[in-house]
């Protein structure tokens, strides 16, 4: 098989570090050892200080609305291109935590920009890439809020935010996956063996699919 990009989505407290974990014991399962693990925004130099930029502001500055996409797809762009599509052509399977369809679920969804302008963006910088797969780990915002609560840091995102963006954010997840057959949705609210067993299966499964299309 050639390497692909499978890809991890969900909101906060879904539990989407474990996920990769998970996927990655899958693909070890079937032979696969050569995998890295990416993460969105970041992942490069240039990226991981885009996501703090993103994340944190600077001087009690925060990025506007449209910056926020702008950032994004910036951080995205030097991932894709510099880390991203090199490792799938030299063979290495690639993990990430969190791609494009975060733009669409947080930006177009929760911040409610113009999903055409998400779109068009996404078109002009990635062109024709994308995820070989997406598990989107579905949670309702109250349970996955409640699992986040005692972090040691919360970003301005998990802070500042008021639930009502975060039900925009998984009601756009949810219309996305069902319109992609990419996008397989996992119920992240089960218990985290649950959850784990659904993922593992799910990558096993999606893996001999494959295969048989060889």
């Amino acid at each position: 098989m050639n390497s692909k990009f499978i890809v991890l989505e969900g909101l906060e407290g879904a539990g989407k570090t474990t996920g990769c974990n998970v996927v990655s014991k899958a693909l070890q399962s079937h032979g696969i050892q050569d995998i890295i693990f990416t993460r969105e925004p970041g992942g490069t130099p240039i990226a991981e200080k885009l996501r703090y930029l993103f994340k944190e502001g600077i001087n009690g500055e925060f990025p506007t609305i449209k910056t926020e996409l702008l950032m994004l797809y910036a951080a995205r762009t030097q991932l894709v291109e510099t880390v991203i599509q090199p490792a799938l052509k030299r063979g290495t399977w690639v993990i990430g935590d969190r791609h494009d369809l975060s733009s669409h679920a947080y930006q177009g969804g929760g911040h409610c920009m113009d999903p055409k302008l998400i779109i068009s963006l996404r078109n002009i910088i990635l062109n024709n890439f994308y995820p070989d797969l997406t598990l989107y780990l579905d949670i309702p915002p109250l349970i996955g809020l409640d699992r986040i609560k005692n972090r040691s840091h919360l970003d301005r995102i998990e802070k500042k935010e008021t639930l009502s963006f975060f039900i925009r954010i998984r009601e756009r997840y949810l219309e996305l996956a069902k319109l992609n057959k990419s996008i397989i949705i996992i119920n992240a609210s089960d218990s985290i063996e649950k959850v784990t067993t659904s993922i593992y299966v799910c990558v096993k499964n999606w893996i001999k699919q494959q295969k048989n299309l060889l």
